[in-house]
């Protein structure tokens, strides 16, 4: 064979092959068809897309939906499996189903103003490092820093007056401060003692929950007076002290009410809230324990305060074993009347009547036991709940969160249309989240199917400050919620836990073994729910709208990755948001 025929034969074979590289990189001409189901209401016939093999695959958008914008595409009816274009190419027909989400008027972006945690490796070194603002903590003293423990609110021409009793610090005895605020969003801190605690003993060498009313000109601030010495003949009384404006009093030493003698004890009567009756009179709610159980009891004081006739018990706990309905409060919304109270180590209770001052309903709780020594305040437009959060000795700790003071948390009052009552978030709190943020899910929705063993989605990020919103349904009976990070500890994880068949709403510890606080709620299989969750620092408050509320502590988590799971069943989220402050 001549050297100009093995030269042709050997071009004719690479041109074949180069052309049988081409044939296998456009799949020999295979053809692939898309079909696309808008789920546009009037729509009703799909549109097809013919793909090359090894082609890039991009999709016409469909036509416009009024009121909503395109969330993704999905390979099943349910909507529940995000498709995403493969890099090689497809190589099998197609079905997608577009999947719609309402169109809130913004636009996931970034920003330039998140705080970076990557340096604070402990919890107590990121909540060193919070700027409370909603969630107001008094400012350090020196190296100490003091809390907000039992609240005494009060308003009068648009500014809230948040008293409290200062743990630590500065504060001598828990002592009474003040914080005053007009929107709920930032705090006029006053650094000196509005009612001090008696550095020389006394009657009140510690102080105590009260309250304020205003007579005339006159302001009117009844606290307790705790001192249990030997010296004293009775550990708490009610005293009171007078000014003339709601930033200064002055003792009036010679005024109190001792617990009457049916009580048969001297050490627990304290906490008394004042109202005007419609006779002028100023009318005095007071907690104490008769024969070991729980009471509230009633004083009508004239405004002289000259007169104090004791009327008798008002209310008698009928659940449990506590020992004090700490921080009573009454107060009508419509024409119901409700009394409040907090039970020790765990929860808000309220109970309801149609008269003042009872007879009262059986009690329902109102949040969890982090939520604690909530009174009420109205401005004429809306009634709000003003407690403080509980927090732990130290963020560290995996085990309880028991410590007595923490931070100021305010939530509005809703009436439902039986009667009940349930929390939800302060308006102005939660507009200030207007800021949208991407999310790591791809599209605002997210399906988990679990069985015994959880499964997780990658959502949500931990802000120092942020809001999250959406929407569930569920089938079976197992849990779902949110999964926080506690240090890259994988064992270690924090929950906010939803149990429809335990009929719990719950904070767990310990990749939720370790039980925090839990508050009660129903809910129905196939039903849709919305959720708010909002979080400050290591504070937050998860609400079920409408039907429940739970406030939480979640140290060690900032800048960590939030995570949607369930276990036992399947849970279907949408219209998910993400919100920070600009």
């Amino acid at each position: 064979m001549t050297k100009k025929r093995i030269l042709i034969i050997a071009l004719i074979l690479a041109v074949a092959a180069a052309a049988a590289v081409l044939l296998i990189a456009m799949g020999s001409g295979k053809e692939y068809v898309i079909t696309l189901i808008d789920n546009i209401p009037g729509h009703d016939t799909p549109r097809t897309v013919k793909v090359h093999a090894g082609e890039n695959v991009t999709l016409p958008a469909p036509d416009a939906r009024e009121g909503y914008v395109l969330d993704g595409w999905f390979t099943d009816e349910g909507l529940t499996e995000l498709w995403t274009a493969p890099e090689e190419g497809l190589s099998e027909d197609l079905t997608l189903y577009a999947a719609w989400d309402p169109d809130t008027g913004d636009t996931p972006r970034d920003s330039d103003h998140d705080k970076n945690f990557t340096a604070l490796k402990t919890p107590g070194s990121q909540e060193e490092a919070y700027d409370y603002q909603v969630f107001f903590r008094p400012a350090v003293d020196g190296l100490r820093q003091p809390y907000v423990g039992d609240t005494m609110p009060y308003y009068e021409d648009g500014v809230y007056y948040i008293y409290y009793l200062k743990e630590d610090g500065d504060s001598y005895n828990h002592s009474i401060y003040l914080a005053t605020t007009t929107d709920f969003l930032t705090y006029k801190e006053y650094d000196d003692p509005i009612i001090e605690a008696s550095r020389s003993g006394g009657q009140d060498a510690w102080v105590g929950t009260g309250s304020v009313v205003k007579i005339g000109d006159q302001y009117y601030f009844f606290y307790t007076g705790h001192n249990n010495s030997a010296t004293q003949a009775e550990a708490e009384r009610i005293l009171v002290a007078v000014g003339d404006s709601p930033l200064h009093f002055e003792k009036r030493t010679d005024w109190h009410i001792s617990p009457p003698d049916s009580l048969g004890q001297k050490q627990d009567f304290r906490d008394p809230q004042a109202y005007l009756d419609s006779d002028g009179n100023i009318i005095l709610t007071v907690t104490a324990s008769q024969s070991n159980v729980a009471r509230i009891l009633k004083y009508t004081v004239t405004p002289s305060l000259n007169g104090i006739a004791y009327d008798g018990i008002i209310f008698t706990n009928p659940v449990g074993n506590f020992w004090n309905l700490e921080c009573s409060d009454t107060f009508r919304m419509g024409d119901t009347w409700y009394i409040t109270y907090s039970a020790q180590d765990d929860t808000l209770w309220y109970a309801a009547s149609d008269q003042p001052y009872g007879p009262y309903g059986a009690p329902t709780r109102l949040d969890g036991k982090l939520f604690y020594a909530a009174k009420h305040v109205e401005d004429g437009e809306n009634v709000y709940m003003v407690g403080w959060a509980r927090r732990s000795e130290s963020p560290s700790s995996t085990e309880d969160v028991s410590a007595w003071g923490g931070n100021l948390i305010i939530q509005k009052l809703v009436q439902r249309d039986d009667g009940s009552l349930a929390l939800a978030p302060v308006d102005t709190i939660a507009d200030s989240f207007s800021l949208r943020r991407p999310l790591a899910t791809g599209a605002s929705r997210a399906f988990l199917s679990a069985g015994a063993e959880r499964v997780y989605a990658d959502t949500f990020t931990c802000y120092e400050s942020f809001k999250l919103t959406g929407a569930f349904s569920f089938t079976g009976k197992g849990s779902f919620g949110l999964s926080f990070d506690f240090m890259g500890q994988e064992n270690k994880k924090k929950l906010i836990s939803i149990s429809p068949a335990e009929e719990t709403l719950s904070l767990r510890f310990n990749d939720g073994s370790t039980l925090i606080a839990q508050t009660g709620v129903s809910l129905k299989e196939g039903e849709t729910y919305s959720f708010t969750y909002i979080q400050e620092g290591s504070v937050g408050t998860f609400y079920i709208d409408g039907l429940a509320a739970l406030t939480v502590r979640v140290y060690g988590a900032s800048g960590k990755t939030i995570r949607l799971f369930a276990e036992n069943g399947t849970v279907q989220f949408t219209q998910l948001r993400e919100y920070t402050r600009p």
